[in-house]
């Protein structure tokens, strides 16, 4: 099956990785040019139907960036790296026979030429080395900056060649008369960043199909409520059961689910009581079940009445939906967190969590941890006791909320390590 890649460059861009595009097999390229990377943000917004969006380098992937959310698709760039600066000067040290200090560079981080240079122990650097981050932060971009950086020390003769990461000042210095020289992309490069770009299409593609599960559990569902939830599932490509009175479930896919928009679910919401929706992804049915049934339980105990929670195969919690769009995790695979948990006689699960709590919150209650892992208070300050009593949690003060009546305690997580 054609991997279908959208590539976002100039037209020479272009023409370099056509090139090489024989060399990754079953993919398509789709050209979008521009003359200025500034174009990008527009040539974005015009993609046809495609599986990975493939940008020429940093500056069309920054210029575009504020729309990479909107697309339901992969999104890279080919990276400036070391491979691509050590190539260029070597081309420039061998064909013209020119020194480094006599060579003026802009790229993206200069940092690049000096791991280069520090690599092979070239002791001499080029002299003349400008970076174009801060042009970034500019508005309008203005790049005349970097023209008239080579092209100053071009006429007082500090270099006998520009080397620039930039077309249009490429196509500036020549019309002034500099010599200059494009940072050369290897064919390596361009070869692995198609590999790339196919890769994680295909991922995507491969999670997209992964099987989806989810739970609704709802007070009361009328005649025409049930047509709204038919109706949902209809937008979401899902089959719909009902369990009993009050729960019904949904089966569909992840990528289905992800493609699910705020509005599905503010209109189902409106439009039924008492709503909580939970969504599990798995590689099995009875996982994607499983996980399901778990971010019901989150949405159910959830303050809002009306929500849902999506559990993935790895246990990131997301939700809750539509009011917020959070991620924690459920489990923690760190070997130094399963000890403190064994030690404190805790779940990794449970404990990963409270760690994620202590983070956003770093002085607490055992009322304010309840309230986070939604437990009773009673097993919220079982948790904490037997932390205490390892040493992972301290008393750091008193919280009084009331004129009368005794003060809360105020803990402090002590686990040197965050996870």
């Amino acid at each position: 099956m054609q991997t279908k890649i959208a590539v976002i460059g100039s037209a020479e861009f272009f023409e370099q990785i056509q090139s090489v595009s024989e060399q990754v097999p079953n993919i398509e390229l789709e050209g979008y040019i521009y003359k200025q990377p500034q174009e990008a943000e527009y040539l974005i917004k015009q993609i046809k139907p495609c599986d990975v969006v493939f940008l020429s380098g940093t500056l069309p992937y920054l210029f575009s960036q504020k729309y990479h959310e909107q697309l339901p698709i992969p999104i890279l760039y080919l990276a400036q790296d070391e491979m691509t600066v050590a190539s260029t000067l070597l081309a420039a040290l061998y064909h013209k026979k020119i020194s480094l200090d006599r060579i003026s560079i802009d790229l993206f981080d200069a940092s690049i030429v000096s791991n280069v240079l520090d690599a092979v122990d070239i002791k001499t650097s080029p002299l003349h080395v400008r970076d174009y981050e801060d042009i970034l932060l500019q508005e309008p971009y203005d790049f005349e900056q970097l023209v008239s950086f080579h092209h100053l020390l071009w006429k007082q003769g500090e270099i006998d060649l520009a080397i620039t990461s930039v077309h249009v000042v490429y196509n500036q210095l020549i019309l002034q008369g500099v010599p200059a020289n494009r940072m050369a992309d290897p064919k390596t490069a361009l070869i692995r960043g198609l590999q790339d770009a196919k890769a994680k299409a295909e991922y995507v593609k491969s999670q997209a199909s992964q099987v989806a599960v989810g739970y609704i559990s709802v007070d009361s569902l009328n005649e025409q409520q049930r047509k709204n939830l038919d109706t949902f599932a209809h937008e979401i490509y899902a089959t719909v059961q009902q369990l009993n009175d009050s729960q019904f479930v949904l089966y569909s896919t992840r990528g289905d689910i992800e493609s699910m928009r705020h509005e599905d679910l503010n209109q189902l919401f409106s439009k039924t009581d008492g709503n909580a929706i939970g969504f599990g992804y798995g590689a099995t049915m009875k996982e994607a079940e499983k996980n399901a049934l778990i971010a019901l339980g989150f949405a159910e105990k959830n303050e809002n009445s009306n929500c849902c929670f999506i559990l993935t195969e790895k246990k990131d919690l997301l939700g809750p939906f539509p009011q917020l769009h959070k991620q924690q995790k459920l489990v923690n695979d760190h070997p130094d967190l399963y000890l403190i948990a064994q030690k404190a006689k805790l779940s990794p699960a449970n404990l990963s969590k409270i760690i994620k709590f202590s983070k956003d919150i770093h002085q607490f209650t055992s009322a304010d941890l309840a309230d986070f892992l939604q437990v009773t208070r009673r097993t919220a300050e079982r948790m904490i006791k037997k932390l205490t009593d390892h040493g992972y949690i301290q008393i750091v003060g008193e919280e009084m909320t009331y004129q009368q009546g005794r003060p809360r305690a105020l803990y402090k997580l002590n686990i040197p390590i965050y996870f």
